[in-house]
Formats: C-alpha cells, structure tokens, sequence
C-alpha cells in the first residue's frame, strides 16, 4: 500500500505540537483548528503531517524522531480542534528525553506537562511504601513478641504489600 508522497507547501506554518511519552507510545497532539485535507505520513524514523484549517491556513509539519517508531502500530486521529497521532515505539521502556532526533528545540514543539508522567521510575512508587511497612512490622513484631498486626484496617494494595513484607521478614 503505497501513500502517495506528502510535497511541503510553497507558503506553509507549522502546526503547534504538545508532546508526551509513555513506556510503550509517544503521543503528538497538534492544534489546528477545524483540520481539513489531513495527510499524515508515519515512516520508521520521521513523520509528515500536511493540513489546512478553517480559514484555508496551510499547516506543514516534518519530525525525524529521536527513535524509531513501528509504522503498523502507530496511527493518527482527526478531532475538532486537534491531530493526536500515537506513535509505537521500537524499543519500549526506553524513555524518549526530546522528541526530535536533532537536541535544538523548533518553537512549535512544546512537551505536555498535563500529561507527561515520570514512567521510568513507576516501579519504585511503591518502593517507598513498602519500606514504610516493612519498617511498621519490624517494630510490631518485636513490641508485641512477634505476634502479626491485625490487617483489617489495610487497603487490597497495602494489605498485599504487607504480606509480602511479612514474607520477607520470616526469611530474615
């Protein structure tokens, strides 16, 4: 299936582009108001995107990632007033710092800060809650002579990270 060719526009703006990253996908929104005549070209290393507005404004954009992306995984969608495209990953796990391959920043590039998220330490958020109870347990353990804290007061999620600590102490 052969897309033809996206030609940049002799006179052309690019579209403003809010960015995020997540361990499997990096989004792009783009906003443009009211989209018509969408083209996007998502290629392995680069995407185009080629667009007017409701004012017949041209919009032209040209992104050569900082990683490679999976081409049948990754897909665009037209909304009222934005472009989200959704592009997979090639190495997931693998945090993306900039979304170009290029360190300088162009102006329409802006990273989403109401959705980026700190991903690559998500398994340590409960890291800090699991000492806590480990540290709790020891200290129970050893006022009432080992004898185990009533856990009807815990959560599903505390109460599992409990009995794991539990196990980790018999071992001890």
């Amino acid at each position: 299936m052969n897309k033809p060719k996206i030609v940049r526009p002799e006179v052309s703006q690019p579209a403003h582009a809010l960015w995020f990253d997540r361990k499997k996908y990096v989004t792009i929104n783009f906003a443009v108001q009211k989209p018509t005549d969408v083209q996007v070209d998502i290629q392995p290393d680069k995407m185009i995107l080629c667009c007017k507005n409701d004012t017949d404004d041209v919009f032209y954009n040209e992104l050569h990632f900082y990683d490679k992306v999976q081409i049948y995984d990754s897909r665009e969608r037209v909304h009222e007033r934005t472009i989200n495209v959704l592009l997979r990953k090639i190495k997931p796990d693998v945090a993306w710092p900039r979304l170009q391959k290029d360190p300088a920043k162009p102006s329409w590039i802006s990273v989403d800060f109401d959705n980026w998220r700190d991903w690559e330490h998500e398994e340590n958020e409960g890291k800090a809650e699991y000492d806590q109870y480990v540290d709790m347990i020891q200290e129970m353990t050893s006022d009432n002579k080992g004898a185990i804290p009533d856990m009807g007061d815990l959560s599903d999620v505390s109460r599992g990270i409990f009995e794991l600590s539990l196990c980790n102490i018999e071992k001890i």
